[in-house]
């Protein structure tokens, strides 16, 4: 049953997720910037999103750092009014992750899995969204490790500096 819901939550938010993708790169969109995480904010339908990208990436395969080519590479939460889940995370590597895997997310030492779908990771539950983004506001720090379909080991560490910030400012201006 679980699972059932993360494959619904997950299809509806890569519809939704990949919008954002694309309205990030408008920075007519973006309304704050909050140290390393800014605020980004769409109309029609209305949605707020607090994101950043990575301070470092690592890819490796068979042990040994590879260069390798990845599209845009971010770590969101998301708001939308009326919607069953705010505070949704989610995360885009870049690539096509590895069929049925999962991807780590490493906050100060507490581990969280993340499901994945193309391009596409998050919880499984709304429960365990706002456990992370509960872990995010006392951390420093979040790393990311997931698997491309390639093979390649990706580690993408996020800085947390301004993320309080940034998702209050989101769920102010999209859950009321």
């Amino acid at each position: 049953m679980k699972l059932k819901i993360a494959g619904i939550l997950l299809a509806t938010a890569a519809m939704t997720f990949s919008g954002a993708a694309i309205a990030q790169e408008n920075s007519s969109n973006r309304v704050a910037a909050n140290t390393d995480w800014s605020v980004f904010v769409e109309d029609e339908p209305k949605e707020c999103w607090g994101v950043s990208a990575p301070k470092e990436t690592v890819n490796s395969r068979d042990g040994q750092t590879v260069e390798v080519r990845r599209g845009d590479i971010l770590l969101f939460v998301f708001y939308r009014p009326g919607a069953s889940v705010q505070g949704q995370v989610a995360f885009t590597g870049g690539y096509p992750f590895a069929s049925g895997s999962t991807a780590e997310l490493d906050i100060g030492g507490t581990k969280f899995e993340l499901f994945t779908e193309g391009e596409w990771a998050w919880p499984a539950t709304p429960e365990e969204d706002a456990r992370i983004v509960a872990a995010m506001k006392r951390g420093s720090g979040a790393t990311l490790v997931a698997r491309s379909g390639r093979g390649t080991r990706t580690q993408d560490t996020f800085s947390l500096l301004g993320f309080t910030a940034a998702v209050e400012e989101a769920a102010r201006r999209c859950t009321s």
